[in-house]
């Protein structure tokens, strides 16, 4: 077998060094506080685009945001990789607040949209084509596609608030009284900037009168 030249990712390592160096040269004892100081308030849930970087988009340093991606920012009840970040987050570090990121211009919002075969994601897409379909009075084809693409994104992730907020875990911590709100944001790729969605809920009774209010928004437009 044929090895590849790991050359090839030399600029990556001459990459980290610069990048060690410039933080050091800022903060010396930087890194020394990073290895024993894990205290994040903010969990991030969203998607896996490279061009969606977490903590940059919120001006953020490593040690200060707990980060979970997956195609299309999806919460499902029976991720368990999505399900013990978001428990790991909650019971051990004590995070205050839970942020499901959508974006604009989302692939696989898009591919859900289109109905576009691409492949074995199509299995996991599926949770948002059962978006699309709960919300279709919101996407009906009057709307131009960019539009249509751009509020399916939205319904998203309002959809994937909820399915935090209903949660054994979340749902356990409220009960418990532990000081934590799930937010819906939309990050637009073209301005850097981000929509709060209107989702923001510090318990079950307050998500659901907030995604009433959210979805009556749409019918106003």
């Amino acid at each position: 077998m044929i090895m590849k030249n790991s050359s090839a990712l030399d600029h990556l390592f001459a990459n980290n060094r610069a990048w060690a160096e410039e933080m050091v040269a800022k903060d010396a004892d930087f890194f020394k506080r990073l290895v024993n100081q894990q205290a994040p308030e903010y969990l991030w849930i969203g998607c896996a685009d490279s061009r969606v970087p977490a903590n940059e988009i919120v001006d953020l340093l490593p040690g200060e945001l707990f980060v979970h991606r997956n195609v299309a920012n999806v919460v499902v009840h029976t991720d368990l990789n999505c399900l013990s970040v978001i428990q790991f987050a909650i019971d051990l570090l004590k995070v205050k607040h839970i942020l499901v990121v959508g974006h604009y211009g989302c692939a696989g919002v898009h591919a859900a949209l289109s109905d576009r075969r691409i492949g074995l994601a199509d299995n996991w897409l599926r949770h948002v084509k059962d978006v699309h379909q709960k919300h279709e009075r919101y996407l009906g084809e009057v709307l131009p596609t960019p539009k249509r693409q751009d509020r399916l994104c939205e319904l998203n992730v309002i959809e994937q608030v909820v399915n935090v907020c209903e949660t054994t875990i979340v749902q356990d911590a409220w009960a418990r009284g532990q000081d934590l709100t799930v937010h819906g944001w939309a990050y637009r790729l073209d301005t850097g900037l981000v929509k709060d969605l209107g989702m923001s809920s510090s318990s079950i009774e307050e998500m659901g009168t907030r995604y009433k209010k959210t979805l009556t928004r749409y019918d106003a437009e």
